[in-house]
């Protein structure tokens, strides 16, 4: 046989890839592997949160400080909430132990229909049961628990007031200490309470989307925008 009768083999076909390697399969499963990871993270950090939600700083109380810090939450007509009223009964019982002699109580206007702000209501509150109303220093503008210790540090600076109990409740409590730290104020303790008129659940679920954005508050802070 010459070369001109020698037939040319055709050249092998390419195989063709499977569809699970294709493009598209790639795309989709890292599109499935990241919303995976993001997932995971978002759970870790709920279950991180909630962790410190429900363990509230466990301080042991000096005999005395210079003046203790309430945090304000809702009036009903211009009179502190029950769950608030929970916070300045600790406050009371504080202060007839005898740890301090001052007391900051901090919070803005509500804007549910109150006149007073929560600032003014905590005070009468705490005046109606026996805390002498000169002992009692207002923050009245604050909206915010970042606020309330931004403004009560101020009033401390300048009636030259350095150590402080902060009162709030339990699940509020790490988030508070937090604060606290950031804004300066000195070995700041918290003394917490256990309410038992709140609907926790909710209060919980609050506190988590709350301490999230004040650590990306924190964080904006340290970089200084």
């Amino acid at each position: 046989m010459n070369r001109k009768q020698r037939t040319v083999s055709p050249k092998p076909k390419k195989a063709i890839k499977p569809a699970r390697k294709s493009g598209l399969y790639r795309t989709l499963v890292n599109l499935f592997r990241t919303i995976v990871v993001v997932f995971l993270i978002g759970l870790a950090w709920i279950v991180y949160i909630q962790w410190k939600v429900q363990v509230a700083p466990d301080q042991a109380l000096p005999k005395q400080v210079d003046v203790g810090i309430v945090l304000g939450a809702s009036l009903r007509q211009d009179i502190p909430s029950p769950g608030l009223q929970e916070r300045l009964d600790l406050a009371v019982d504080l202060y007839n132990q005898g740890k301090f002699k001052q007391l900051i109580v901090s919070g803005g206007l509500d804007h549910n229909g109150s006149k007073l702000t929560e600032a003014e209501g905590m005070r009468n509150y705490l005046v109606n049961k026996g805390i002498p109303v000169k002992s009692i220093l207002i923050e009245p503008r604050a909206t915010s628990t970042y606020e309330n210790l931004l403004f009560s540090k101020q009033i401390m600076d300048e009636q030259g007031l350095v150590s402080s109990i902060i009162m709030t409740h339990s699940y509020h409590g790490s988030r508070s200490l937090d604060i606290a730290e950031t804004v300066g104020l000195k070995d700041p303790l918290v003394s917490s309470t256990k309410s038992k008129v709140l609907f926790m659940p909710y209060h919980e679920v609050r506190e988590t989307l709350a301490y999230t954005k004040w650590i990306w508050t924190k964080v904006l802070l340290k970089a200084g925008i």
